[in-house]
């Protein structure tokens, strides 16, 4: 009987995630009648399975950001470039920008308009071959191993060349954007260098397509007070919006997509 109570808590959960997008675990003991460190037991479980993401007092859904770099380009392609195009005008002519790994990243750089002189550092060999052929961008190559996940080079050669560098914006990638787990991303390596990348940086960007929003993934790179501009999609909910503003995040909204 313990057992069906279990797995009946761990179903009304996932519904709970699909439906609202967040748990937490105070009302979950109450509407279940049992003690908050049952539900966190529970919560731990769902977790180890791969069904969430625990973050402080409860659980997110788990970021869909899965697959390798080439299998990711193909996933929302047109809403990526959407977001790429209003992205690209945030970038000022003349400055340092720092191109993170990730598939809308790379759609950033192909919407970069041909006379936008500016120089370009990447960790990415995608991002950088896209951005050679534009030839008011000086391009810098970050060194290192590359990762086939991630699509961009990591470890301790990555963090060197990073060091060197001092963006004026960094456009960061993300697997999980929320307003208190932040931006979160599967690989530890990766945070690694994403965090540096970012502390590296004046200023930092992210934009993610809108099933990104209100997930996490296991391992975080800076809270949302720390994004200063947030490109997202058109339809995006503007309540949510206005309290990633209230953060201090100024939000850019992409054009619609046919």
């Amino acid at each position: 009987m313990q057992d069906f109570l279990l797995r009946e808590r761990q179903g009304v959960i996932s519904e709970r995630l699909r439906l609202n997008g967040r748990v937490l675990a105070t009302e979950l003991a109450l509407e279940f009648g049992v003690s908050e460190d049952t539900v966190r037991r529970d919560l731990r479980e769902m977790a180890a399975a791969g069904l969430c993401e625990r973050v402080y007092g409860g659980a997110l859904p788990v970021s869909p950001a899965h697959g390798s770099m080439t299998q990711r380009i193909g996933f929302a392609a047109d809403r990526k470039q959407a977001l790429a195009r209003a992205a690209a005008k945030q970038i000022a002519a003349g400055s340092t920008v720092f191109f993170d790994a990730g598939s809308t990243n790379l759609a950033i750089a192909n919407a970069l308009p041909a006379e936008l002189a500016l120089t370009a550092a990447t960790n990415a060999p995608a991002i950088a071959a896209a951005l050679i052929d534009k030839p008011a961008v000086n391009v810098i190559l970050i060194g290192g191993m590359v990762d086939r996940q991630t699509g961009g080079s990591l470890g301790a050669k990555a963090l060197r060349d990073m060091e060197q560098i001092s963006p004026d914006l960094c456009i960061l990638g993300a697997c999980g954007v929320d307003l208190e787990a932040g931006i979160t991303v599967f690989g530890f390596e990766d945070a690694e260098f994403k965090r540096f990348a970012a502390s590296r940086s004046r200023k930092v960007l992210v934009a993610a397509t809108s099933e990104k929003f209100g997930t996490a993934a296991p391992h975080s790179i800076l809270p949302v007070a720390h994004c200063e501009c947030l490109v997202v999609e058109h339809d995006a909910d503007p309540a949510i919006l206005a309290r990633y503003r209230e953060r201090g995040c100024r939000t850019v909204l992409a054009e619609k997509t046919n």
